[in-house]
């Protein structure tokens, strides 16, 4: 097997120079992202092809001191984290420990009747119909009132227990937070361990992925890159309890790598059409936990992700031979910072894509 090496330089590309010409555009497109009006301070991009790596990174770390990104620097991922409670709970499927069809009332009694004909399988495509607890004002309370204190997953159940399902299951897709909490909650009594411990067990520490955590408090393990909203450092306003198995872990760029090359051979499906949040390059099909984006290039499967001063994107072949992690330094949606900057990260999103195919 052929080593492979790789590291960050301040600027342009890591082990030599770019080998394609798609390679030399993503390269550019990450250059001119983190100089434009709204970018991230800094962004790192990782391209895998069988075992050839290389490492793309621009900007900084942190504005002051200034410090230049290294691999080891540990990110806020967001959303990406749903990708990881899937491959918790698809782990589970494998050994028979969940079924996809188990429904909340039969596994999770507890939680509101009005749930309890959703199934695991909607939870993970977001076509359960439940309620989204992160818009609630409860959510908004506590990030206005306590946004350092942690949060137990029964109060961010409890901030919408008293509503119905906003569709019936299975009939529509919508995007929501509150199905990766309850996917995780699954994985709890079907373990009979709390989350971050199945998290562990069943897919970090086989993984050997040490740089990749679910932390309980607001600060950030160290080394990490820093986040930012225009000029402010959002890398600790709040804590991540709060998103908890749907947004709350932390990594570096060589975990993600290693962890999508992986989860995307287990993609489970079937997909529909539905955008991860923000929308992936190509058109966007959600499957159970990992979306499918299918590009000029070719088709790939991953997850997107966006929180408090970070935003990110993994995705890898079918068969994980082809790989792209991007992460940049502050928070891009279709409806949140600056929308040229948005369009010019998604548009290196596909490049990463084209980049893996070359």
């Amino acid at each position: 097997m052929s080593m492979v090496r790789s590291r960050v330089f301040a600027k342009g590309t890591a082990a030599g120079s770019p080998s394609t010409s798609t390679d030399a555009k993503l390269d550019r497109a990450l250059a001119r992202l983190v100089t434009m009006r709204g970018g991230p301070p800094g962004v790192v991009a990782i391209v895998q092809r069988g075992s050839k790596r290389i490492v793309f990174g621009h900007g900084v770390a942190e504005r002051s001191p200034q410090r230049s990104i290294a691999l080891g620097d540990q990110w806020r991922i967001a959303s990406v984290a749903k990708a990881f409670s899937g491959a918790v709970v698809v782990t589970l499927v494998g050994r028979r420990r969940l079924r996809l069809d188990d429904t909340i009332g039969e596994r999770l009694p507890e939680l509101p009747k009005a749930w309890h004909k959703v199934t695991l399988a909607q939870a993970l495509q977001h076509t359960s119909g439940l309620p989204e607890y992160s818009s609630s004002p409860g959510a908004g309370e506590q990030i206005e009132t306590h946004s350092l204190a942690p949060v137990q997953p029964s109060t961010l159940i409890s901030w919408v227990a008293d509503q119905e399902l906003r569709f019936a299951p299975g009939s529509k897709y919508q995007y929501s937070n509150t199905d990766n909490i309850v996917a995780a909650l699954f994985a709890e009594k079907a373990t009979g361990l709390s989350y971050e411990r199945a998290l562990h067990a069943l897919v970090l520490d086989p993984l050997g992925l040490r740089g990749t955590s679910l932390p309980a408090g607001y600060r950030m393990p160290l080394p990490y890159v820093h986040g930012y909203s225009g000029k402010n450092d959002h890398s600790e306003v709040i804590n991540p309890t709060l998103v908890w198995a749907s947004g709350g872990i932390v990594s570096t760029p060589l975990d993600l790598t290693r962890f999508i090359r992986w989860y995307a051979p287990r993609a489970r499906g079937p997909f529909r059409p539905g955008e991860s949040d923000p929308a992936g390059p190509g058109a966007n099909d959600a499957g159970l936990a990992i979306f499918r984006y299918r590009t000029p290039c070719g088709t790939v499967y991953g997850h997107t992700g966006n929180f408090f001063g970070y935003t990110a994107f993994i995705a890898a072949t079918r068969n994980g031979r082809r790989s792209v992690t991007i992460q940049a330094s502050t928070q891009l949606s279709k409806g949140t910072g600056d929308p040229r900057a948005f369009q010019a990260l998604r548009r290196a999103f596909l490049l990463g894509v084209c980049s893996a195919m070359s």
